[in-house]
């Protein structure tokens, strides 16, 4: 069995974590694809903002009932919220 089929058959992190303990792109080489990718100048950058323990608590759930990211739901609260204020404002 080839190791690319090995890779396609890990199931968590952990076992991705695993074999790449005991393996090295070399192992793989003959087998991997070559690929050509551009970042786009647009693309989202992070940064980072302290966040209330207990108010993030509270965003990770509502988040998690409605089956969304974390950090989407605070982009979206965040958005609403700034629209209000622009408005407020006017």
């Amino acid at each position: 069995m080839s190791v690319d089929k090995n890779l396609s058959d890990l199931k968590s992190y952990s076992e991705i974590g695993d074999f790449w303990d005991t393996h090295s792109t070399a192992d793989i080489w003959d087998e991997m694809e070559e690929v050509k990718f551009e970042f786009a100048p647009e693309a989202r950058r992070r940064y980072l903002v302290a966040i209330d323990p207990l108010l993030l608590q509270r965003v990770q759930h509502i988040a998690h009932r409605r089956g969304l990211a974390t950090e989407s739901l605070i982009n979206l609260l965040l958005e609403q919220r700034l629209h209000q204020v622009e408005l407020e404002v006017v």
